[in-house]
């Protein structure tokens, strides 16, 4: 009797199939595979903690030069903390076919630093690879002119770029901070030094994974720096280089990517920090100036680089990347106390999330990329209702997504860079996504994540390794 063929074939597959899971586990084919992690490409091992750092040892001048402009960017997220510049400059609606006209470009050390704009200048710490120095760098904003630069040797291991932060100006100060925590005081026109203060070495910190993201806070002639370790926060005067207050760190939580936030609510101003585990806030001034005010414990991820999003209504809106997701705070006052309830707390696919860059407050609503791990709406820009974090008013669309890179809204258009160096203009709404138009304004652009800073219709933006300033005025007389 014949037997027919398709009678063998389930048991052919079944034993077919035990042979593959027995290979499977003697000869794992990807055991020797190491999982890739942003940032794990030369992370620093063999650097020496505690050397010798002499902040701000060298200096040199190559120009001097009075500028007529009275534009400013002077910090990270501009002059009111929300990245929205209130120029009166009317910035083009949208890109000539030749796209804007660039003003000049610079190479710099590999990193994420932003600019900083002040009348007329621009200042961005780089981080100089053949000489291993951290370096503050002054240009003229309308010719890329170098006016100065002033130094100091600090050896840095490459770990996904080096430079991260953006500096703080004042009329008379620059403040710093390195990758691996050095802040540096000088002052702005000549960039004459006034003190340094080593953070890991002074306050036993860990600098966070990829160095220092914390871009520096100059409040009232204070610098105000989270510093981990030994404290949360310290104020340094900028005139003299003392210690006004220290903020005890009784939770042993440490420095983050984050940046620290003012905020002022129910009469009372503060400082509001995301932490490597929890958020905090601290009083910003009068007798009680240093003062640990409310804490945040339920907040606890390692991974920490959106600065927090603190709302009118005393809404405080925390994000993190790498599957973190987010959470909303209330902070509510009882009397001379403060205490922080916790409203919402959702995964990056529920609602609004960020990996790198802090949300944009338009209108009341929040205006942010999603992350990688946001499911269908990843790397969309989306904007979410203020009493519901989790609900999406619209996103740009499946067909319009971005990367890491920053935005900002200035004469009531967002800007929006891509990875790649591509410059998006958008309108900001709170009912529709309307793109304008787009342009690559950085050939051969890549991880184009800094911070944009933009004054008197001059645009300061970077990748990697380039700088490049834009004229988006609209008329330029």
């Amino acid at each position: 009797m014949r037997i027919k063929p398709d009678i063998y074939i389930p048991w052919l597959l079944i034993f077919a199939g035990f042979i593959s899971i027995a290979w499977w586990i003697t000869k794992d084919p990807y055991r020797d595979l190491v999982e890739s992690v942003p940032g794990m490409d030369n992370r620093g091992e063999g650097v020496e903690v505690n050397l010798d750092i002499n902040i701000g040892e060298f200096f040199e001048s190559f120009e001097r030069r009075k500028s007529v402009l009275e534009g400013t960017w002077p910090r990270f997220r501009g002059e009111y903390f929300d990245n929205i510049s209130r120029s009166g400059v009317r910035l083009m609606d949208e890109f000539p076919e030749e796209g804007p006209t660039q003003l000049w470009e610079v190479d710099l050390g590999e990193g994420h630093a932003g600019a900083a704009i002040y009348e007329g200048k621009v200042y961005v710490l780089d981080y100089n690879e053949e000489i291993r120095s951290d370096m503050l760098r002054c240009f003229n904003l309308v010719t890329g002119t170098e006016l100065w630069r002033r130094w100091y040797k600090i050896p840095v291991k490459r770990n996904h770029g080096m430079s991260r932060t953006v500096p703080a100006v004042t009329d008379e100060y620059i403040v710093t901070i390195g990758p691996r925590g050095h802040v540096m005081c000088v002052d702005r026109e000549d960039g004459d030094f006034r003190w340094g203060l080593n953070v890991e070495q002074d306050y036993d910190s860990e600098i966070p994974f990829w160095y220092t993201g914390q871009c520096p806070l100059i409040d009232n002639g204070m610098a105000i720096i989270a510093t981990g370790g030994k404290n949360l926060l310290v104020a340094v005067d900028c005139k003299t280089g003392e210690i006004a207050w220290r903020t005890p760190n009784e939770q042993q939580w440490g420095m983050s990517h984050s940046s620290i936030m003012p905020f002022e609510f129910e009469g009372v101003k503060m400082y509001v920090y995301s932490a490597i585990g929890g958020a905090f806030g601290v009083a910003a001034d009068g007798r009680d100036a240093g003062k640990l005010l409310w804490t945040a414990p339920e907040w606890k991820h390692n991974v920490v680089a959106p600065s927090p999003v603190c709302l009118p209504d005393g809404k405080i809106f925390l994000t993190a990347g790498y599957g973190a997701g987010s959470m909303v705070l209330q902070l509510v006052k009882e009397g001379e106390t403060f205490h922080a309830e916790v409203l919402q707390e959702y995964s990056p696919k529920e609602g609004l999330a960020c990996e790198q860059q802090t949300p944009v407050v338009f209108e009341g609503h929040l205006l942010g990329i999603l992350p990688k791990d946001a499911g269908p709406l990843r790397n969309e820009l989306v904007c979410v209702h203020p009493d519901d974090f989790t609900k999406v008013v619209w996103s740009s669309g499946q067909t319009v997504r971005f990367g890491l890179g920053p935005y900002i809204i200035a004469d009531n258009k967002l800007f929006i860079l891509s990875d790649d160096g591509t410059l998006t203009i958008a309108r900001p709404s709170v009912s529709q996504y309307i793109q304008i138009d787009s342009y690559r304004v950085i050939e051969d652009g890549a991880d184009a994540w800094a911070p944009i800073a933009v004054a008197d219709g001059y645009m300061v933006l970077r990748d990697s390794e380039t700088m490049v300033c834009l004229d988006m005025a609209l008329n330029r007389n």
